[in-house]
């Protein structure tokens, strides 16, 4: 697979220090990406660089060799959909009108019925079609943040009528979320990786890391330390370097938990 976002040379300073520090990345459509690295490393910093919310000090990100900050915010909204750790809301607007947020300004060709199509299928891939006339204040952390998630899809499909090469952004997506609905959201972007959409995500857990990417991108204060399979960068010496752990072997044990649809393990 061939990249089509790149950074070369991606530096960021924030106080008086580098939060990410002469970093060089490509990406291609089709994988599953995901940076780790212990609190303060810059990985928030890093992907908010890589989506364009933030602007380099030095360096460039580029979309098929063109530098990001030349693309219009309209196309760029067409390319890429972001979904932060924490998204604040204030206005009394329903699941189904933030849902629908996502299809706003965005597409080729849509009517107003499909606008909402996508909206309520993005509802529904995230599970929270039910909770569509509910008033989006009235809902809990974790409920909130699968409307948001069906924010990001909706606005992927509708971006989908112009833009063929996509990239989905996702900064720690499961923090709030109860292990069902970590598992579901995982698998929902699993799946379209698999589709030939670019994801890049933010964890915490490694285990799960590990068991989902097709890359990890280690990074320690604000450095590139290693970049390669998960077998390839969880190594014990890094994980004593970086995380100031030991393992007694020479992998992350096997995880209990594994990735499946609701069709594979139905409702008793």
């Amino acid at each position: 697979m061939s990249a089509f976002l790149e950074a070369t040379d991606l530096t960021y300073h924030s106080g008086g220090r580098a939060l990410v520090d002469c970093i060089d990345l490509s990406f291609a459509s089709g994988s599953f990406t995901i940076i780790i690295g212990p609190n303060g490393a810059g990985k928030s910093t890093l992907l908010r660089l890589l989506c364009g919310e933030l602007a380099p000090a030095r360096g460039a990100v580029r979309w098929d060799g063109e530098k990001l900050h030349m693309i219009p915010a309209w196309r760029l909204a067409h390319r890429r959909a972001v979904m932060p750790q924490a998204s604040d809301l204030n206005f009394p607007f329903t699941v189904f009108e933030v849902a629908s947020l996502g299809t706003q300004g965005i597409g080729r060709g849509l009517s107003r019925s499909d606008r909402q199509r996508l909206a309520l299928e993005a509802l529904e891939q995230a599970d929270v079609a039910h909770l569509a006339p509910r008033n989006y204040q009235t809902l809990s952390g974790g409920e909130r943040q699968r409307v948001h998630f069906a924010r990001v899809l909706a606005q992927l499909a509708a971006g989908r009528t112009l833009e063929t090469q996509q990239a989905l952004f996702l900064d720690e997506p499961i923090a709030s979320l109860d292990l069902k609905h970590q598992l579901a959201l995982l698998e929902t972007t699993r799946d379209l990786a698999r589709k030939g959409l670019a994801v890049i995500a933010v964890l915490h857990d490694l285990q799960l890391a590990s068991n989902l990417a097709d890359n990890l991108i280690l990074l320690h204060q604000g450095r590139l330390v290693t970049r390669g399979t998960p077998e390839a960068v969880l190594t014990p010496v890094t994980l004593i370097e970086v995380f100031g752990v030991t393992l007694r072997s020479n992998a992350l044990p096997t995880s209990p938990w594994t990735l499946a649809t609701a069709q594979e393990h139905p409702a008793a």
